[in-house]
């Protein structure tokens, strides 16, 4: 590509002309069930998915960032979308050579072949944010990620037009909607400040090198810039595409085991977790170690949040109506407003998906594999997206916090899933000292 759409007219342009071509799969689908009635939603579906990727990819951001992030909704989106939209992950169109190198003289004054002894001109892996070439220094074969042009412009203007969809999709009443707006604001912006990045990159990195079975690269800050960022080049395997074949058992529970106490060490002990555990962010060497490679997106854990979300992890307070209800409220699920219907409502929802969420919690030991636990969240998926009621209360509620700390679960939990691993659950507990 030698041109991304930066401009909030020229994005938003794009998008219309997206929403066209839906609109047309749907007038194609209609026509065919009128004539067979029998006719399946997948071809719409696997159309749909295609027309919204296309029009996603080529604006890149925040915008693909929204389809990578469904990407991992395995049990809320119809498998074509899911498939799609996993190809943000580390499989988008990348930059032409010559706006390559217009980025490099912008950020580090320099031409590419002017700091690095060797440089590939073409991409290895392009994502939504940014994309990585191959280079070499010093003997050195170096990983350097540069950010698509915009890309932290654009931000603002790509979530205001995303805002009036998600606040009629989930309901959201009241001006206090605007704090999970703001949160994944802060959050993308963030995550297209690779100083910021860096940093976080080494303190992060430092810490968890106790973790057994878990390598790291190391990052260059001469090399690097608020738009590049330079690091070791890790050989390996992209986890998503490691699970899809036929590895041996062992293991997959020793990569488990070593993702789970990952995440356990960095939200029990560090208070803060990277928030983007998706598998293009993780690689599997030769060696059989688990590679983490991006920390971009880091979410910081509050005392006030950390304490009562654990607290409702443990099996006896759930079962504790006046302790579950307490937490309920110190984590901003129930509300003071809240009517009679609606307290019931959410406290047996919250009650029923929580019981099944923290059951990894309640054992020593833990198979991600076991299909009947994956069956229940199905189940519930299923269950409360058709339900009529849900529908017409208001689904502003919940702290600012539980979005990136549910979608780190979420995430973990299906790539221990898609490694079908049996985890030792307080096993990172060795590690906090």
């Amino acid at each position: 590509m030698d041109t991304i759409p930066t401009g909030k007219i020229e994005r938003a342009g794009k998008l219309v002309k997206t929403g066209v071509k839906i609109g047309g799969n749907y007038v194609k689908y209609y026509g065919k069930k009128l004539v067979d009635p029998q006719t399946s939603k997948d071809t719409l579906d696997q159309d749909n998915a295609e027309d919204i990727y296309d029009g996603l990819k080529s604006l890149k951001g925040s915008a693909l960032k929204v389809a990578q992030m469904l990407s991992m909704e395995k049990n809320l989106l119809p498998r074509a979308y899911v498939e799609k939209f996993s190809l943000s992950q580390f499989s988008v169109p990348p930059l032409s050579a010559p706006l390559v190198r217009k980025t490099f003289k912008k950020y580090l004054d320099k031409y590419p072949e002017e700091i690095f002894d060797e440089f590939e001109k073409d991409s290895v892996n392009a994502a939504s944010i940014g994309q990585v070439h191959r280079a070499e220094k010093d003997g050195k074969k170096l990983a350097v990620k540069i950010q698509y042009p915009g890309v932290a412009e654009s931000i603002s203007s790509d979530l205001a037009l995303v805002k009036p969809v998600a606040i009629k999709m989930f309901n959201l009443k009241g001006k206090d909607s605007e704090k999970y707006f703001k949160e994944v604001e802060h959050k993308l912006i963030e995550e297209t400040n690779y100083i910021l990045e860096l940093e976080q990159s080494h303190e992060i990195t430092t810490a968890c090198s106790v973790i057994p079975n878990m390598e790291f690269p190391k990052y260059y800050r001469e090399l690097s810039s608020e738009r590049i960022l330079t690091m070791d080049w890790m050989e390996g395997t992209h986890l998503g595409e490691f699970t899809r074949t036929d590895f041996d058992t062992e293991l997959g529970n020793t990569l488990g085991q070593a993702l789970w106490d990952f995440y356990m060490f960095q939200i029990h002990k560090l208070r803060r977790v990277h928030a983007d555990p998706h598998p293009g962010n993780f690689l599997v060497s030769e060696s059989g170690k688990l590679i983490a490679i991006d920390f971009g997106c880091i979410k910081q854990i509050p005392d006030d949040f950390y304490v009562p979300y654990f607290e409702l992890a443990k099996e006896e307070n759930i079962n504790n109506d006046k302790i579950f209800m307490e937490k309920l409220y110190e984590l901003e699920i129930l509300t003071p407003t809240d009517s009679e219907e609606e307290l019931k409502f959410f406290k047996a929802l919250f009650q029923e998906m929580l019981t099944i969420f923290t059951s990894p919690f309640h054992k020593d030991t833990f198979d991600f594999g076991d299909e009947v636990f994956w069956s229940k969240i199905a189940n519930l998926s299923e269950r409360y997206s058709k339900d009529e009621q849900i529908r017409k209360m208001n689904g502003n509620r919940g702290s600012k916090h539980f979005l990136y700390i549910n979608r780190t679960f979420f995430g973990l939990y299906n790539l221990l899933h898609d490694l079908k691993a049996k985890v030792h659950v307080n096993s990172y507990e060795t590690y906090m000292d």
